[in-house]
């Protein structure tokens, strides 16, 4: 009913302005079809788990399959802005914030001390694979999945493709969070929910699983010539030797993981579509893991030379046309870029997924390595792609980035993909994100942080003006507050959506 009416409202104000009225009702038109879309999408995907045409709900029961998707996507939403306001916080003084929003001052106290960011960052890392795996396994088709006798062409853009489960996972749980969390980051995790994942994602990281990431972090600093910068005292007696020994662990059960996971593709154990050939499984999963990579590596990338003057952004033929199509006009490419790149990643993560997930049914003599029955269930959640992808797609690059960004932006794949990721956005298919964000900012009660600690400018009068962050080589710090609704929509009621 609420997207109804703001239609509505919508469509009488465009009535009467005057040279720009064809433009915001394109902007209307994407963002109506948007919301159809994932409406549609979400109407699809909950039938598959009632008519038992996903892995859960076949395996489990259908009930479990719409716990987990649902549950799953609440906490990607706070995973995801969780992420944005924290970030965004960092330079910012405790001072301002710590009596109004005493539970976002117990995460951001923590976050902020030492190299705690970093470790943050690579816990969160995880636990966002993790739950888009989760979710794959509740609700991504079976093969041959067929659903109240759809036409061929609709089960193969919505079902074949997984765009259903992709517009709902960007719209739901990733873009819309994004954008509420870019502009009211001390509201929106001042919450026990926020206060909970925080400290998952920190025990993740303590746990050492991704340790391996440390150690290619090094290996990336030497490569650069580069000494990476750190907020703590050098390591030294017990705490070298329990750093170091959960690197060794870490890198063991790394390549224990990807040997599972390769033989099982050459074996065509997993859950690949069916008539790919075991080899191509394999070439396909190193394909989009190195476009997983460059997808994350060119937001590392960017953030360190949107810092940079024009002349210290490269000399290469590509770093220049990169910067100069990213940076073009009001700076609209940028966030543009974003909201692409977020939807090849999910796109990606999805794909994995299925490609990485293990199908082995245990107690036919088939378990991968002889492990027990137990074991083998374990493998086929597909916890064992997520690790994988984690370290070598996401972090690796992001790391080889922040330690080379211009060299990064002299690959010709990286204008390529800018490209690709900004026609992707203009499309509008995820306009309605901003909807979404809309009714959940009126509902939540979300103010924008200019209400509690003033602008930036406001803040440096009183001396207490914000603190860079100690990004550079070796630090994965990404874009943030890049999630601002576009004009044209603002436009449409006449005021700032978020």
């Amino acid at each position: 009913f609420f997207i109804i009416v703001f239609f509505f409202k919508s469509a009488r104000i465009m009535s009467l302005k005057g040279t720009e009225g064809s433009r915001r009702h394109i902007t209307l038109f994407k963002s109506f079809c948007s919301v159809c879309l994932l409406l549609f999408s979400v109407v699809v995907v909950m039938g598959l788990i009632a008519t038992k045409q996903t892995k859960l709900s076949k395996e489990v029961h259908p009930w479990v399959a719409f716990v987990v998707i649902w549950a799953a996507l609440l906490w990607l939403s706070m995973v995801e802005g969780g992420q944005g306001a924290i970030v965004g916080l960092a330079p910012i003084n405790f001072d301002l914030y710590k009596e109004t929003h005493p539970i976002t001052y117990m995460s951001t106290k923590v976050a902020h001390a030492g190299d705690n960011l970093d470790r943050y960052l690579i816990g969160r890392q995880f636990m966002v694979l993790v739950i888009v795996f989760s979710m794959n396994m509740a609700g991504a088709p079976l093969p041959y999945s067929k659903l109240w006798g759809l036409p061929d062409w609709v089960i193969a853009i919505f079902l074949d493709t997984g765009m259903a489960m992709i517009l709902m996972t960007n719209m739901i749980g990733q873009l819309c969070t994004q954008v509420n969390a870019a502009h009211c980051m001390l509201d929106y995790i001042n919450s026990y929910f926020a206060l909970f994942t925080f400290y998952i994602a920190m025990a993740i990281e303590f746990s050492g699983l991704l340790h391996s990431s440390y150690v290619i972090q090094i290996i990336v600093a030497m490569m650069a010539g580069k000494k990476i910068k750190s907020n703590e005292p050098p390591r030294s007696g017990g705490a070298m030797l329990f750093f170091w020994s959960r690197c060794l662990v870490s890198v063991i059960i790394l390549f224990f993981c990807l040997d599972v996971t390769i033989g099982a593709l050459f074996e065509g154990h997993t859950t690949m579509w069916k008539g790919v050939p075991n080899g191509v499984a394999v070439i396909l999963f190193f394909v989009l893991m190195s476009v997983v990579g460059l997808l994350e590596g060119m937001q590392i990338a960017f953030f360190a030379v949107a810092k940079l003057r024009e002349s210290e952004r490269g000399t290469g033929v590509f770093a220049k046309k990169t910067c100069e199509l990213l940076f073009r006009g009001d700076g609209n490419n940028l966030p543009g870029f974003m909201i692409g790149r977020q939807i090849t990643v999910t796109l990606n993560f999805f794909v994995i997924a299925r490609v990485t997930s293990l199908n082995v049914v245990p107690g036919r003599g088939e378990n991968v390595l002889g492990v027990s029955d137990g074991m083998q269930e374990f493998f086929n959640t597909g916890l064992l792609g997520a690790l994988v992808t984690t370290i070598l797609a996401s972090i690796a690059w992001q790391l080889v980035a922040s330690a080379f960004p211009t060299a990064f932006l002299s690959n010709p794949l990286v204008y390529i993909f800018l490209v690709l990721a900004l026609a992707l956005e203009s499309t509008g298919v995820c306009n309605g994100a901003w909807i979404l964000a809309a009714i959940h900012k009126h509902f939540a009660g979300f103010q924008r942080d200019e209400v509690y600690i003033g602008t930036a400018e406001e803040r440096a009068k009183h001396n207490l003006e914000d603190q860079p962050i100690n990004a550079g080589a070796g630090h994965i710090f990404k874009l943030p507050g890049f999630a601002d609704t576009p004009e044209s929509l603002e436009a449409l009621t006449g005021r700032t959506l978020v």
